[in-house]
């Protein structure tokens, strides 16, 4: 989630809708200068009990974000606090219960979204063998409750943990127990981010079939594959899902800043805190009615951070944001890019993905989306068929579409390769999940500690 430790200096009052609609129109960029964002959450946990590290106890949370800037991090606070680091790959912040994410920097090429992937692993494994920490590549902690869990010293966490039970059952294991990977990607005009934004939610739920990778909890399996995409279905409706309305005819940027003026506020930021207006409406806010500041109107930083507190399966900012793939190990975190990269940055390739998709109906697509998390791969798509059957015609469209970008390494190779994961599962019919159900049932004979030997980075 992101992150904001102060409020902006230049930072206008909005006074009209265009202004709304500008943040979208302000990402447009051509597309030889389009790059890729990839984010990435781990679950950190203490390699001797396997107990997640609270934030300032000795050789937690805070050691950590501290050993990291021995690479050059620069630390950001929020109050007295250590809450982020910032830095020439990005910026590494704290989930709720301590996970570690990396919001890389925006980069041409996904050769370098690996290198930078491998720089972070190295650093962070690095300083957790000197504190006697590991790193989990899942996508929900396989054994912990929610109540053996630490609570990091942010506020907008505060403010969300407590508004999350008043809306949904499942919005504290969101924020506790999940991990994700993400992919934002740019977009050059109002049409081009429609027919990417509508390719890349009709196929969400195969990518997060491809890289389901949360199939137990609390210390047994879950009858889920990822698990963590069924919690979505329960967090909070108002603020998750489908979007049935990026499908209709005259959707643009005008549309989607609707649906988010109809998102419930979490919060407002000032002087350096949050401001609890959970459940409170911005467009009160616009009129100067907001209950948490009678009489005050909104900036342009209070639209961006309320854009940030939507969590549709496609989220839309001043870019687009791919949401729907569990967190995994090293070589998921540059599939991922490479498969939204490949199917959404050729013309080529967005032509052919649309025509996988576009005869879909809203209630094929809710009901794909409502089955992937348990049935994976074996999901019924329209026509009698399942994602299994669609998933290599599907990744042969990203193939073309990385191969004619021709994004070379040093030996050569263009990005292509980065697929190879994902090609893997295809061709074994069986997802990360499927596998270790597997071992869990077989050679672990039911002991999941053994997934963090076998699962960490």
């Amino acid at each position: 989630m992101s992150t904001r430790t102060q409020s902006a200096g230049d930072d206008p009052v909005i006074e009209s809708r265009d202004q709304l609609i500008g943040v979208f129109e302000q990402g447009e960029k051509p597309a030889d200068r389009w790059k890729i964002g990839t984010e990435h959450e781990k679950f950190v946990y203490h390699i001797a009990d396997h107990r997640a590290p609270s934030y300032a106890e000795p050789g937690g949370i805070r050691d950590l974000l501290a050993g990291l800037g021995e690479y050059g991090w620069e630390p950001v606070f929020e109050g007295d606090n250590v809450i982020a680091l910032a830095g020439d790959d990005g910026t590494i912040s704290l989930e709720p219960a301590g996970q570690l994410e990396l919001s890389g920097a925006p980069l041409d090429n996904l050769h370098e979204t690996c290198a930078e992937t491998g720089r972070h692993l190295t650093q962070v494994k690095a300083i957790g063998e000197r504190l006697g920490l590991g790193f989990l590549g899942l996508g929900m902690w396989p054994d912990k409750t929610r109540g053996e869990l630490p609570i990091m010293p942010k506020g907008r966490y505060g403010i969300m943990l407590n508004h999350m039970p008043r809306v949904g059952t499942m919005g504290l294991d969101m924020m506790l127990r999940t991990c994700t990977i993400q992919v934002n990607l740019d977009y050059s005009s109002e049409a081009r981010m429609v027919k990417m934004f509508r390719v890349s939610l009709a196929l969400q739920p195969l990518a997060t079939a491809l890289f389901a990778n949360s199939p137990f909890t609390e210390g047994k399996p879950n009858g889920y594959l990822s698990y963590r995409s069924h919690i979505w279905s329960d967090t909070d409706p108002a603020r998750t899902g489908m979007l049935p309305f990026v499908f209709e005819d005259g959707f643009g940027y005008e549309r989607y800043a609707d649906y988010a003026l109809d998102v419930p506020m979490y919060f407002v930021f000032r002087d350096g805190k949050y401001i609890d207006a959970a459940g409170q409406s911005f467009r009160d806010f616009l009129k100067g009615k907001l209950p948490a500041l009678p009489g005050e109107l909104p900036t342009i930083s209070d639209w961006s951070d309320h854009l940030s507190t939507a969590f549709p399966e496609v989220r839309m900012k001043s870019f687009l944001e791919m949401r729907g793939a569990d967190g995994g190990p090293w070589s998921r975190i540059c599939a991922l890019p490479a498969l939204w990269v490949g199917l959404l940055y050729d013309d080529s390739a967005l032509d052919a993905a649309w025509d996988v998709v576009k005869d879909w109906s809203m209630e094929a697509r809710e009901a794909l989306r409502n089955d992937v998390p348990r049935l994976g791969l074996r999901a019924p798509i329209p026509g009698s068929r399942t994602l299994q059957d669609i998933a290599g015609r599907v990744l042969d469209i990203a193939r073309s579409g990385l191969a004619a970008r021709t994004r070379l390494n040093g030996a050569g190779d263009n990005e292509s390769g980065y697929l190879s994961t994902l090609d893997e599962v295809v061709a074994a019919r069986r997802t990360n999940a499927e596998r270790l159900l597997e071992r869990y049932h077989g050679e672990w004979a039911g002991d999941l500690s053994r997934v963090y030997a076998e699962e960490s980075f």
